[in-house]
């Protein structure tokens, strides 16, 4: 899949004083996941499902 066209965006909670942060773009079946600070250093790829189980467990946490 081509990502030059993705909307990338970053939490809220994203200061932007260089701390670890990652991007995602959503795309119709999946979202991507890259680092902030390596932008062109690949991304992954997760099902919808994935990242919604994914969301709910870190926010038990």
């Amino acid at each position: 899949m081509d990502l030059t066209q993705a909307h990338w965006r970053t939490s809220s909670y994203t200061s932007g004083n260089g701390g670890n942060c990652v991007e995602v773009a959503e795309f119709p079946d999946s979202i991507a996941v890259r680092d902030s600070k390596r932008r062109t250093g690949g991304h992954l790829r997760v099902s919808r499902a994935e990242w919604r189980d994914f969301l709910a467990t870190i926010k038990e946490r």
